[in-house]
């Protein structure tokens, strides 16, 4: 055959390569060309409308798991010493969990008006049970932050976090004009808002809670677009707050001075410092293995709730710990997400003070566990022990569910997906019948 007859039945896009590239070997591309095709792949993956919504649920259930798994591990010594049984506790979280989960699942099936409605009644009440607490409140561990009603133990500022949040959201986004909001407008009532949860957190001598309602605030002038005066004037206002309530609590002077060197009173104000410390140290790289902590018998103090990051240090060693950071890290990417992919004022607002709430409270309790921040007794999100805590976040998480459907082409991939496990369990149980795609009643 002649060369001309060759070149005629090559295809049409290789006959208009240059003869000299199509010769070039394949091995000749080298990793450069490897690197590019594995970027244009994650571009597209990201591309996608709902990469979002299963980052979310990913992240959220690997915490919740790992977080179930840790508690039963880190407290199973106590909960046998005081109760007679070693799943004590993990029951309880179990309990909180097994609420939780379809809260969330609820919280992502609703619309976006009843955030926005929910948040002027869940910040009343939070006010309310606030200043209960300093009444009928139980005072532990130099704070006054828990209310007892019968065997259920309740946390007021936990949901104060959800509250502040969505009512604050919605107060700037009613403000909104012509899609942008006036910094302006947020003063009045939204600061003041803002104080009297922190006051009321401040007299149950709370820090680590105002801290964090501190960062939500933030997170909302941040999105606002507030100038840089106002950030300098906001920032000088709360360090004022926090050296005043350090200087008033002889135990906060302790814990800063165990804070800048734990060693030197390794059993008295640095002690919890200092087992956390060793409890890090211990794991290395892969960790002793799940339930071969030697810090829970009886040596690290609240191992089940605001040192658990130190457990899963010393059972699962650096890389448990780099896949527990990497997990919050991938969760407040998928918010920060959803708040730029999302034109409505409120979403933008709510989804980037949830990440801010999340990521900060464990960015904080990590931190502190690492001795590069002060303790302040803040659980570590989804993976701590304490049922309060939980159902809030699991509430907020669901939230952003909702949110990440009101991504560009998210509702139209996810009715072409077909229906979900839940409603394929409907079907099931004769409660609703599968049409199309769709379930109906």
């Amino acid at each position: 055959m002649s060369t001309v007859d060759e070149e005629r039945e090559r295809p049409a896009p290789e006959r208009e390569r240059p003869a000299a590239e199509r010769e070039r070997p394949a091995a000749q591309e080298g990793p450069g060309s490897w690197a590019r095709e594995q970027l244009g792949a994650l571009k597209e993956l990201l591309d996608k409308p709902l990469t979002t919504y299963y980052l979310i649920i990913m992240c959220s259930a690997l915490l919740l798991a790992l977080g179930l798994m840790m508690v039963l591990s880190a407290s199973s010594i106590e909960a046998l010493e005081l109760t007679g049984s070693p799943f004590t506790w993990f029951i309880k979280q179990s309990l909180s969990a097994a609420i939780g989960v379809p809260v969330m699942y609820l919280c992502s099936r609703l619309p976006v008006r009843f955030f926005r409605w929910a948040g002027y009644p869940l910040m009343a009440l939070s006010i309310i049970a606030l200043v209960m607490v300093l009444f009928i409140g139980s005072s532990e561990l130099g704070a006054q932050r828990w209310i007892y009603i019968g065997p259920l133990t309740v946390q007021p500022s936990e949901p104060a976090k959800l509250g502040l949040v969505l009512w604050g959201a919605d107060l700037l986004a009613r403000r909104a004009r012509q899609g942008r909001i006036e910094w302006r407008q947020m003063l009045i009532p939204l600061m003041p808002g803002t104080a009297i949860l922190a006051v009321m957190v401040m007299l149950g001598r709370d820090l680590g809670t105002t801290l964090v309602l501190f960062l939500i605030f933030l997170s909302l002038l941040w999105v606002v677009g507030a100038p840089v005066k106002l950030f300098g004037g906001v920032m000088a206002l709360a360090v004022l707050a926090a050296v005043i309530m350090i200087k008033v609590e002889p135990y906060r002077m302790a814990r800063i001075g165990a804070f800048l060197n734990p060693w030197a009173d390794a059993q008295g104000a640095g002690y919890q410092a200092v087992q956390g410390q060793i409890a890090m140290g211990s794991g290395s790289w892969f960790g002793l293995g799940l339930g071969s902590s030697r810090q829970k018998w009886s040596w690290l103090p609240h191992g089940e709730s605001d040192f658990i990051f130190a457990i899963v240090g010393e059972e699962l060693g650096l890389m448990g710990t780099l896949m527990v950071v990497a997990l919050f890290g991938l969760l407040g990417y998928a918010g920060l997400r959803v708040a730029v992919r999302v034109s409505d004022p409120f979403i933008r607002l709510a989804a980037a003070s949830m990440v801010a709430w999340i990521v900060g409270q464990a960015t904080v309790n990590m931190g502190a566990v690492l001795g590069v921040l002060p303790i302040t007794g803040i659980p570590l999100p989804l993976v701590s022990y304490g049922g309060s805590a939980l159902l809030p976040t699991l509430a907020a998480l669901g939230m952003l569910l909702s949110f990440a459907k009101r991504e560009p082409g998210a509702r139209e991939a996810l009715a072409a997906r077909g229906p979900g496990p839940a409603a394929r369990a409907l079907s099931w149980l004769g409660l609703g019948r599968t049409t199309r795609g769709r379930v109906t009643r």
